[in-house]
């Protein structure tokens, strides 16, 4: 634990409920330890808090507590919590805990034959989260710890090896190996649905309907158990080393593993070799794994929060579509280069002659930008594409956005004799040209007959519209920036697939970062240290108040 987290720490130890206090005194024990911890701790009030600890709680509550202050006495700090006012009613205290709770001690190191003093450090190795593992085993019970020493038995090699390859990482990078045994077998007996009664199953076999029925009832793979808990295990440590897990991320892991089972060993019909079961289980991608969470998490809000995240989508979408909209205007100011083909005239004496009446196209290059103020379409035609884009002082030709009527695309298919067809035929339909045809988009800027001499007349009659401007853009997406921009431009809604493609992964991702940012400790960690306190006016005239 960082000394960033005393302050969070000492409001869930000044909490009312035993729950968070027990919770919060435990990782204090792991902590406290720490010289420069310890010294932040006491600097921050907290021995106040762990005397008032010792004095009113019970149980395990008091027996972290206890522990904490015998680690901070260990490093020689924290003795000024016997100096304080109230010292004498915490020794007697202490002196009562003793007697009325006398421990069991031996008489003498090794007495008993054969007996030795276990190393309390071993079970940290192991993964445990205490030198006493005893009540971590009080879910699983007996079955988590014959997993435990059934998977170390018939692993002993690879066993081994991980042990020593967590051993050299730091403390808060190592995986837990004991605690993801454990938590493997409660997925594995939550799955199987192990608490449930012979009466339910009896319930179960009247309503089998054939065969359809039979892989909900039956489930063979119960009977692999061993073998299902150390593949699920292996798993486990899979995903911990692909997402760089630490200690605080371990329920995470543990969820990734639970999805795992969930969908390979619930999906699997009950003729499935449990060979395929564990391959499965081994190469299942984690970038899959985390699309299947995705896809769970939102089912699980849109069951309870349907109607917020219905909000909460139109808004994003709103957020979305603006933002993609900017994105494309900024396209618009940067400037873009598009190609012209210019198609010559050919006299009778050249069609006769060795080109036979061809027409060979020449290109030339439109750079086209959008003004800084927005308002107006700057562009002009070049020999060939230039290394540097021009500026627009060098663009001589300019379109007013307002005398713009509409902007039409079409997608053809250009061919040497200058045929064009339709974006919904193909290219098998027409006889194979000599050219290999290039699809192309082809943007046309419309305006009025009548907005150069009357604006206003024009946008209320019903004028002839003429083409003002043609480009046609190289590639797809360049299609999509401009002809999308110039339409967002016009306060009008994008079309091609790509912008709303862009627009719906931007929403998508928002309410993802929403709903990943909610957790389940935010509703119990209280308002921040010092929020609310209004500033002292000491010193200060009649005429000055805070800015509220």
């Amino acid at each position: 634990m960082d000394q960033a987290d005393i302050p969070s720490l000492l409001s869930r130890l000044n909490s009312d409920e035993d729950a968070m206090r027990k919770m919060a005194v435990f990782k204090l024990q792991s902590s406290i330890n720490d010289p420069s911890f310890a010294d932040v701790f006491i600097s921050s009030g907290g021995l106040t808090i762990l005397r008032r600890l010792i004095m009113t709680t019970n149980a395990n509550t008091l027996a972290y507590s206890l522990q904490s202050l015998s680690r901070l006495l260990e490093v020689d700090m924290g003795w000024e919590i016997f100096e304080s006012p109230g010292a004498g009613e915490l020794v007697e205290r202490v002196v009562e805990l003793i007697v009325t709770h006398p421990l069991v001690e031996e008489a003498a190191e090794g007495s008993k034959k054969g007996s030795r003093r276990h190393n309390p450090e071993k079970w940290r190795r192991l993964g445990f989260e205490t030198e006493s593992p005893a009540w971590e085993f009080e879910s699983t019970g007996f079955l988590g710890m014959m997993d435990l020493t059934d998977y170390i038995r018939k692993n002993e090699d690879s066993f081994q090896k991980l042990l020593l390859e967590q051993s050299s990482k730091p403390l808060h990078e190592r995986c837990p190996i004991a605690r993801a045994s454990l938590i493997v077998t409660s997925i594995l007996y939550d799955h199987f649905d192990v608490d449930k009664s012979d009466a339910e199953d009896a319930k179960a076999y009247l309503v089998l309907d054939g065969v359809k029925n039979y892989d909900k009832v039956f489930r063979p793979l119960l009977l692999q158990w061993s073998r299902l808990h150390t593949s699920s295990l292996q798993a486990f440590f899979r995903l911990w080393k692909a997402t760089g897990a630490e200690q605080d991320d371990f329920l995470k892991v543990a969820e990734l593993v639970r999805i795992l089972v969930e969908q390979v060993v619930g999906q699997a019909p009950r003729t499935k070799d449990v060979l395929e079961v564990e391959e499965e289980l081994s190469e299942f991608e984690y970038s899959k794994l985390r699309n299947l969470q995705m896809e769970l998490l939102e089912l699980t809000f849109e069951d309870e929060w349907g109607q917020h995240l219905h909000q909460v989508r139109d808004e994003l979408k709103h957020e979305a579509l603006q933002f993609v909209k900017e994105q494309r205007i900024r396209c618009l100011l940067q400037g873009g280069w598009f190609p012209r083909i210019v198609q010559p005239k050919v006299n009778g004496d050249e069609s006769s002659g060795r080109s036979n009446g061809r027409r060979i196209p020449t290109t030339s290059w439109r750079f086209v930008r959008l003004s800084h103020n927005r308002r107006y379409l700057h562009y002009f035609d070049f020999d060939h594409q230039m290394n540097k884009d021009p500026t627009l002082d060098q663009l001589h030709e300019k379109i007013d956005l307002s005398t713009i009527s509409s902007v039409v695309s079409n997608v053809s298919a250009s061919t040497d004799d200058g045929s064009s067809i339709s974006s919904s035929s193909t290219l098998k339909d027409t006889a194979p040209p000599p050219i290999k045809p290039i699809s192309t988009t082809k943007i046309t800027i419309n305006s009025y007959v009548s907005a150069g001499e009357n604006k206003t007349q024009a946008a209320g009659s019903d004028s002839a519209e003429k083409a003002i401007l043609t480009l046609m853009p190289p590639t797809h997406s360049l299609a999509s920036e401009w002809l999308d921009g110039l339409l967002m431009l016009l306060n009008q809604a994008p079309i091609t697939a790509e912008t709303n493609k862009l627009v719906g992964l931007v929403g998508e991702y928002g309410l993802k970062i929403r709903l990943l940012n909610v957790r389940l400790d935010d509703g119990y960690g209280g308002p921040p240290p010092d929020a609310g306190i209004v500033p002292s006016r000491e010193g200060l005239d009649d005429d000055y108040y805070y800015e509220v």
